[in-house]
């Protein structure tokens, strides 16, 4: 795996940026609120996914890559991808888990090579490619950052069954410092963009890695 230059210290500094960009709003939540939100929404979410057949989750889907071009599902044919929706203003649990995703694609070594990693925004209107590009770049070069027009990107989470939303009352709605509820988990898709596995975020590196050799056959 292919290590961004600067090491694991650029994750770190992203998030302390996040941080400092969303400090007053960050105020007015209860820190334990967060806390209790984001847990209870990576169980909850686990426990819906796992109980779904998996030919109900996924499909096809159309979006633009980092560099504005249009791109496919069929693009990855023949690799396993590893799919993670969020958004690049995300304060916490986004940067977490791309630096926790980079960080257990280096531990797996030359068999991560058969792992496309994906990050797909569920906030278009502010997640132009360009800053998509910027901010997975923090991570690893082997991440694909994904946008969409809005149409492309509710089709996709939709598909997903991704629970997406802004946060705030109808008065915030001019602002563009905002947040968005998102569900939390990692989608692993086969060379045929099926299913095989939802894994949960709340995890380690070395867990990640561990559970990915098992279910990615050996090349």
């Amino acid at each position: 795996m292919t290590k961004h230059g600067g090491g694991r210290k650029k994750p770190k500094q992203l998030i302390q940026k996040q941080s400092t960009r969303f400090k007053s709003a960050k105020k007015l939540i209860a820190p334990m609120s967060i806390i209790a939100v984001l847990f209870l929404g990576a169980i909850g979410m686990r426990g819906i996914f796992l109980n779904r057949a998996s030919a109900t989750l996924g499909g096809p889907y159309t979006l633009i890559d980092m560099h504005g071009h249009p791109l496919t599902e069929r693009q990855f044919q023949g690799r396993y991808t590893l799919i993670y929706f969020g958004y690049t203003h995300c304060i916490d649990v986004c940067p977490l888990t791309l630096a926790t995703v980079t960080q257990a694609l280096e531990l797996m070594g030359k068999a991560s090579h058969q792992i496309v990693p994906l990050f797909i925004t569920v906030d278009p209107s502010r997640d132009t490619p360009e800053v998509v590009a910027d901010y997975v770049s923090h991570f690893s070069p082997d991440i694909v950052g994904l946008t969409g027009t809005e149409s492309q990107i509710q089709a996709v989470i939709k598909s997903f069954h991704v629970m997406a939303r802004r946060r705030g009352t109808p008065a915030d709605r001019v602002s563009s410092d905002y947040l968005m509820d998102h569900s939390s988990v990692l989608y692993l898709m086969d060379g045929d963009n099926r299913l095989v596995s939802v894994l949960p975020v709340d995890t380690s590196p070395q867990e990640i890695a561990t559970r990915l050799r098992r279910l990615v056959p050996a090349s």
